[in-house]
């Protein structure tokens, strides 16, 4: 594979494209490696929140997707644990079992829930999963209560994993390692708001913005669930080096779809990023490569006060002509290659190689 040169070509010449983003997409089911794992995990998440009847605990089981405002049970659409399957999946794949890591695999979930409660403040999203936002029910002192419980709900939940008889030291280890790596997500969460509405991001300090935001958690499921399940260094070395990419892949097709994704299937609306003056890829690559009058328009509409529908119409067709979608996606199928590299050494059943396969494909062409 060649390495990307980016932002390196000529004006007004092609860069080849490694699959494109195409047009229309069809509704694709998650892969097999999720359904396997999903009723291990809801079983777990349901146990975290279970014992407790405080009215906090009827919100967070709300967020969850599992009730309605007023505590009723309800079948809502929920998210697609991409973080506890991987970590199941690495566990199991290195010779673990599922119950070692599913205290781990939960609280990566609750600590994404924690980042999603307080991510929806800062960003005004009143919309997530196709109904209306924590804070957008409760307010935002009742939201960050909520979101700062789970967190601590997923610190106390590790420590399962001794019941399920994970050496002190490794449990020790992955504690510390899950702890870093939630740092690193509320790091580039801070990064990527004070990102907004600035013209001079470029792509490393944007790479360097996702791999904490988006990337840690996930490289972190990854690396969680080799040490629980191997014994040798250079296997969690290369899953954590797998993990890596998988979340700078996934953080860059999450930007194409916060920009070009169908509204009915991401349950946010279209454009939403960039009416928040966002610094996503396709904005960083806009800027590096619109000249003239394009450029002004950009950088009129990033520097001003706020961004309308006009606005956005303008942004989009500034991004149509330099083919921002089509290099974010072109990127993003870079990042699904580099992610299976470093197991391409590793000794792997022939399912197992199968599962990571299919999840970089699911990450790279994901409609939610």
């Amino acid at each position: 594979m060649t390495a990307h040169r980016p932002f390196a070509d000529p004006v007004g010449e092609d860069r080849p494209l490694v699959n494109p983003a195409p047009n229309t997409e069809p509704v694709q089911e998650l892969p097999a490696v999720f359904r396997r794992y999903r009723p291990h995990i809801v079983s777990g998440l349901r146990q975290s929140l279970a014992s407790n009847h405080l009215h906090v605990y009827q919100m967070l089981r709300y967020s969850m997707g599992w009730s309605d405002a007023n505590g009723r049970p309800a079948a809502a659409t929920v998210g697609k644990a991409v973080r506890p399957t991987l970590c199941l999946f690495a566990c199991e794949a290195t010779g673990g079992t599922v119950g070692s890591a599913l205290p781990a695999a939960v609280s990566l979930e609750l600590i994404h829930h924690f980042s999603l409660i307080h991510d929806d403040i800062q960003d005004r999203d009143e919309m997530r999963h196709h109904r209306p936002t924590l804070w957008a029910v409760w307010g935002e002192p009742k939201a960050l209560v909520g979101g700062n419980t789970l967190r601590v709900i997923a610190d106390t939940f590790m420590w399962r994993m001794a019941e399920e008889g994970v050496a002190p030291d490794k449990a020790l280890a992955v504690v510390g390692l899950l702890t870093e790596a939630y740092l690193e997500m509320i790091e580039g969460q801070y990064l990527d708001l004070s990102f907004e509405g600035r013209p001079d991001i470029g792509l490393h300090a944007y790479l360097d913005m996702i791999s904490r935001k988006s990337g840690a958690l996930i490289r972190c499921a990854l690396n969680l669930g080799a040490l629980i399940g191997s014994h040798d260094a250079a296997t969690v070395r290369a899953f954590r080096e797998c993990g890596r990419s998988l979340g700078l892949l996934f953080q860059i097709r999450d930007d194409v779809l916060g920009i070009w994704g169908d509204e009915e299937a991401t349950g946010k609306p279209v454009g939403a990023d960039i009416m928040r003056k966002k610094n996503t890829l396709p904005v960083v690559y806009a800027m590096s490569r619109a000249q003239g009058r394009d450029r002004d328009l950009l950088l009129s509409i990033y520097r001003g006060q706020t961004v309308g529908d006009d606005e956005v119409s303008s942004v989009l067709e500034v991004m149509e002509r330099v083919r921002a979608r089509e290099y974010a996606q072109s990127l993003a199928s870079e990042y699904r290659e580099k992610a299976l590299e470093p197991l391409s050494s590793v000794e792997l059943a022939p399912e197992a190689r199968r599962d990571i396969e299919e999840i970089a494909e699911f990450l790279l062409v994901r409609q939610h």
